[in-house]
């Protein structure tokens, strides 16, 4: 593997690639790139020349890509692939959420560009799932450990669905995505990849604890969310046109400030085809 040039935006969380031209990266630094995601997270490259199809064609070279999304479509029919978050059409991420975990199979990770961007705001937070759950009390782990929950995307996404997609959302894991039903995660997951565990819960689109009380669940989710989004694991990005993030999205959640009044936003995101979150063995 080649070796980047890193610059860490935390001792083990976040970190800015230079001089590595996204157009130009040869395999060996595609390698790398990979590696370091898997490592720091989420990665962050300033001065890229990505358009539509450059920003697939990268997503091809790091992993397989899945639709731009369950339910929503692509940016346009040559490019099935991009989701565009367009702030003048409902395109907001101002919730704290990983994305997709509603499905069965969510994405491994993200691809992020910035293609219209206001004067001031919109800056982009990442938290880091690993470190949330290793600076868990020792009680609070063995308790998160055994814990499911539900993850619901028809609260979100189920008007959507029905309304502008009239039943009928795009290709997802080889089927039509016609309904949003909840599904079940681990509240831990295990990285397939490090064996670290994280927390998997988010408040975008986890509805409740399953085996508990209501009030339980509630407890358990708050208290999760809050250590989650502690200053302490979390970088914020201030984004310029021509940057690129990358993250994993096994291990973070990202929440985008939605702090600049009229302005438009346009952001033009790609995933990568994950796996079946697993969680720690009984």
């Amino acid at each position: 593997m080649t070796d980047l040039e890193l610059e860490p935006l935390g001792p083990a969380f976040g970190s800015i690639v230079h001089g590595l031209d996204l157009l130009t990266a040869s395999d060996d630094e595609v390698v790398s790139l990979r590696a370091a995601l898997v490592d720091r997270k989420v990665l962050f490259l300033r001065d890229q020349k990505l358009d539509d199809d450059a920003q697939v064609d990268l997503g091809r070279r790091i992993g397989e890509l899945t639709a731009s999304h369950p339910v929503v479509g692509g940016v346009d029919a040559a490019h099935p692939e991009v989701y565009a978050l367009d702030s003048t059409d409902n395109g907001f991420a101002d919730v704290w959420h990983t994305d997709v975990t509603f499905m069965k199979r969510p994405p491994l990770g993200s691809i992020l560009r910035s293609v219209v961007l206001p004067p001031s705001g919109g800056d982009t937070n990442w938290a880091d799932s690993q470190l949330a759950y290793d600076s868990l009390a020792a009680p609070v782990q063995r308790l998160a450990d055994q814990l499911t929950a539900v993850h619901d995307g028809a609260r979100e996404f189920g008007y959507y669905l029905a309304q502008r997609r009239g039943g009928q959302g795009n290709e997802w894991d080889g089927e039509v995505v016609t309904r949003l039903d909840p599904v079940e995660h681990p509240v831990v997951r295990v990285h397939p990849e490090t064996g670290r565990k994280g927390i998997f819960v988010n408040p975008g689109f986890t509805s409740h604890i399953v085996g508990v009380s209501d009030f339980e669940s509630r407890a358990i989710l708050d208290l999760l969310y809050a250590h989650l989004t502690k200053p302490e694991h979390i970088v914020r990005h201030r984004w310029k046109l021509g940057d690129v993030a990358l993250w994993d999205n096994r291990s973070t959640a990202h929440y985008a400030n939605r702090d600049y009044g009229t302005d438009r936003r346009v952001m033009h995101r790609i995933t990568l085809r994950g796996d079946i979150p697993a969680g720690p063995p009984n």
